[in-house]
């Protein structure tokens, strides 16, 4: 019998979040009321609105528990820590707006159960330190690939939730697993080798199936971070599910609990909780970071929004947008609205109208119509429509024949790029006079 569902994005912040900012902000409205209710003539209902926010302070904040870190018993305590709090605040500095006496009263009573909380809270952290880490479950569910649009996991096994305290962060699949990529460069195709973390807010399992203990007491090793980014390392990429960091060309993206910064050529933001702070017009990563890595091996692909890396032990491919960077070793392919292709003393690149090819003490550009060739530590400058056209059309067939060689793996072929530069060479000869 098949088995089939969908897979659905879950969002960073479910309903329960979601209702706590409605409630956080029906509360301004209500204290905007409050605070003009003269005017409005609901004098008559001043303590029945005092009421309501109180009331609506302590919601959102029990609401929000568990939002970074799942739901604890310190984080119950420490929510109506804050509520006592945000009470105590309202009600000492409601005696000069209208508040009755009687309710007033009540500021220090709320402001010292607020600090006795706190203490309980302190104390109560300590027991659930222990669940704040990453922890493979012990559950297993069945595995038969996933779409994630460009790139996509195919095979078939079981997959074991990943958590970070009580929130699911990722899974881990152990099975036979091949992850496809669509690039500029072309598919990548990559067989993975078990076990398999995917670092992702969607659901990738289907039905539950029985459980290998044995294959989770030795992956719940592997998920540390220690083991997965070894310290004093600088990694470009780190998906942790609670943590995030991506950089790329002109791009930096870090998510943290509380704590989320942007950085583009457009501009940056900072959000710290509900705080937001914003220079220029930042491009935000429309969607949730998604990261597959092989946890004994070296392969791992990383998409944020437009933005895919794929790093394996032979060659690293970085997409963004029309730009493609490809690396093996000190060779390195770059493709966008130039051509460039690098590997210590060779260099080519092909733009709009311009060419520059390099190797070793030669070197030969075009660029408005000239044609300029330093070889033998002579410079000579050839004005011609011909030369130049010449120059820029034999330049795109050679980087095309080396970058073909490159992505194949075979890297660039020196033999071949000094026959294909000494032929351009002995051409413009006859341009020289």
């Amino acid at each position: 019998m098949s088995f089939s569902w969908k897979y659905r994005a879950v969002p960073h912040e479910g309903p329960r979040f979601r209702i706590a900012e409605y409630l956080k902000a029906l509360t301004a409205i209500l204290l905007i009321v409050w605070l003009f209710k003269g005017p409005l003539r609901l004098e008559a209902y001043n303590d029945q609105l005092v009421y309501a926010i109180v009331a609506l302070l302590f919601a959102f904040e029990l609401l929000a528990v568990g939002k970074w870190f799942g739901v604890t018993i310190s984080g119950i305590v420490f929510a109506l820590a804050k509520g006592f709090f945000w009470t105590s605040i309202f009600l000492f500095f409601g005696q000069w707006l209208g508040m009755s006496e009687w309710l007033h009263d009540y500021a220090g009573t709320a402001f010292a159960y607020a600090v006795v909380l706190v203490i309980a809270g302190i104390l109560l952290a300590k027991f659930d330190e222990k669940r704040l880490d990453i922890k493979v479950e012990g559950k297993a569910y069945e595995f038969e690939g996933a779409d994630f649009g460009e790139v996509k996991l195919k095979g078939t096994g079981k997959a074991y939730p990943v958590k970070f305290g009580r929130k699911k962060v990722g899974w881990v699949v152990d099975g036979e697993v091949t992850v496809e990529a669509d690039t500029p460069l072309g598919r990548v195709t990559k067989r993975l080798l078990s076990p398999v973390i995917v670092w992702t807010e969607e659901k990738i399992a289907g039905r539950k199936v029985s459980a290998d203990q044995d294959f989770v007491s030795r992956v719940n090793d592997l998920v540390n971070p220690d083991r997965l980014y070894q310290k004093g390392k600088r990694d470009s990429v780190v998906d942790l599910g609670f943590i995030k960091v991506y950089e790329g060309e002109g791009f930096e993206y870090v998510k943290l609990p509380f704590i989320e910064v942007i950085e583009t050529p457009g501009g940056e933001e900072v959000k710290i909780g509900p705080m937001r702070f914003r220079e220029g017009n930042p491009e935000m990563p429309p969607g949730n970071m998604l990261t597959i890595r092989e946890l004994r091996n070296g392969f791992q692909l990383t998409k944020v929004g437009e933005r895919l890396k794929i790093e394996t032990d032979e060659y690293s491919i970085e997409v963004d947008g029309e730009r493609v960077t490809y690396r093996s070793g000190n060779e390195v392919l770059s493709l966008g609205e130039t051509v460039s292709l690098r590997s210590g003393d060779v260099s080519l690149s092909v733009g709009r109208g311009r060419a520059k090819i390099r190797i070793e003490d030669v070197v030969i550009s075009a660029r408005d119509g000239t044609v300029r060739i330093r070889t033998g530590g002579k410079t000579y400058t050839i004005e011609n429509g011909d030369a130049y056209r010449l120059v820029v059309r034999k330049a795109k067939e050679i980087v095309e024949e080396q970058s073909a060689e490159l992505i194949e793996g075979l890297g660039i072929d020196r033999t071949l790029l000094n026959r294909r530069v000494k032929e351009l060479l002995d051409e413009l000869t006859a341009y020289l006079g």
